[in-house]
């Protein structure tokens, strides 16, 4: 830690204590992953007056808790936490409980983050010790809320004893729109999806506005997207949508960013080797016609003139060997991994660009 914890915010106190744990509310910490204030429910990831703006689907899926984490400081040696969910579903067939429902913990070492424990859920109300025998000193935590679940509260628990405070606040690294790859599908725990990946990989606060089945680059959403700030904007829409629809709604969407935020940088994201393509007769995978034409759109877009962006080709998003996928769309963690790397170096010279711009 580059503070001492006095330097740190410790203006909160714990919800509860029981027995040798007390409970704080994540709420009094440092929660990121939060666009808006003015939500319905404080773990919402769309405004409130988005409800009747954008589809019924995309609203429903908004209330899912993707990308929502929460930041703190700690010396104690072990970590425990409570969440209640909104829906008593906790797995899907080809996801499981741990990403769809579960809580993730990261801790920084030597300025890294690195993983620490998993909070599995038994229920709508869980409980659950994520890590424990730590090393006692002070250091920083990262903690995941469910992908493909809402939360209605979380708490941590720590010894009475032990400290805990408020970190400094990160800047808003990107913020990302898209599908179900984006919001998550099918990662084993909560910090596996790729922007997840990619945001500690860049140590930033990012916001996850993947909406599983029903991200098609919608204006309704992406002018939401314009009400924010970040460093970088990133559209990975193409799964979601048919080629028509790449070749109609691009253009306007990534204009109505650069209306609004005329210096922030756009990355825009092929659509995903479909794993089956190698085994199909050329063509009829599904993925080819919407890349020519998210190809097309960007390059008229750089003959323009519009600047600040950024493009991601398909062919190393998910490796070469078939092997990223639970269904042939859907990642598994190497498939994740595989995005976030490929993501990557786009995203830093986008940021890079950001700063020549407004420095």
């Amino acid at each position: 830690m580059s503070k001492r914890i006095d330097e740190l915010d410790k203006n909160f106190a714990p919800i509860e204590v029981t027995g040798d744990v007390s409970w704080y509310d994540i709420r009094d910490l440092e929660v990121e992953g939060r666009g808006w204030r003015d939500t319905e429910n404080f773990y919402d990831r769309l405004p409130a007056r988005a409800k009747g703006t954008v589809r019924e689907p995309v609203w429903q899926l908004s209330q899912h808790a993707a990308g929502l984490c929460v930041r703190f400081v700690t010396d104690a040696p072990a970590i425990s936490a409570r969440w209640k969910l909104r829906n008593a579903n906790l797995a899907m067939p080809h996801m499981p409980a741990s990403g769809m429902s579960g809580l993730d913990l990261y801790a920084k070492v030597n300025g890294q983050w690195v993983w620490a424990g998993v909070g599995i859920p038994g229920g709508q109300e869980s409980k659950a010790v994520l890590a424990q025998n730590l090393v006692p000193e002070l250091r920083e935590y990262l903690l995941y809320l469910p992908l493909y679940n809402g939360v209605e509260s979380v708490a941590i628990g720590i010894a009475p004893t032990a400290q805990l405070a408020r970190p400094a606040k990160r800047p808003l690294g990107f913020v990302i729109y898209g599908t179900s790859i984006v919001q998550g599908g099918c990662a084993c725990r909560a910090g596996m999806g790729y922007p997840e990946i990619l945001a500690r990989a860049l140590d930033c606060h990012s916001i996850n506005l993947g909406f599983s089945g029903n991200g098609p680059m919608e204006i309704e959403v992406v002018r939401l997207l314009a009400e924010l700030d970040p460093a970088v904007f990133i559209l990975d829409c193409l799964p979601n949508m048919g080629a028509s629809q790449v070749s109609e709604r691009t253009e306007p969407a990534v204009q109505t960013l650069r209306t609004a935020r005329p210096a922030t940088p756009i990355v825009l994201v092929e659509n995903i080797i479909y794993q089956r393509a190698p085994v199909q007769i050329a063509g009829t995978a599904g993925h080819e016609a919407k890349n020519i034409e998210l190809k097309k759109v960007w390059q008229r877009l750089r003959k323009a003139r519009v600047p600040g962006l950024f493009y991601v080709p398909a062919g190393k998003l998910l490796g070469t060997d078939n092997l990223g996928t639970v269904d042939g769309t859907h990642p598994t963690d190497v498939g994740f991994l595989r995005l976030a790397k490929a993501l990557a170096p786009v995203v830093r010279r986008a940021f890079q660009s950001r700063r020549t711009v407004t420095h």
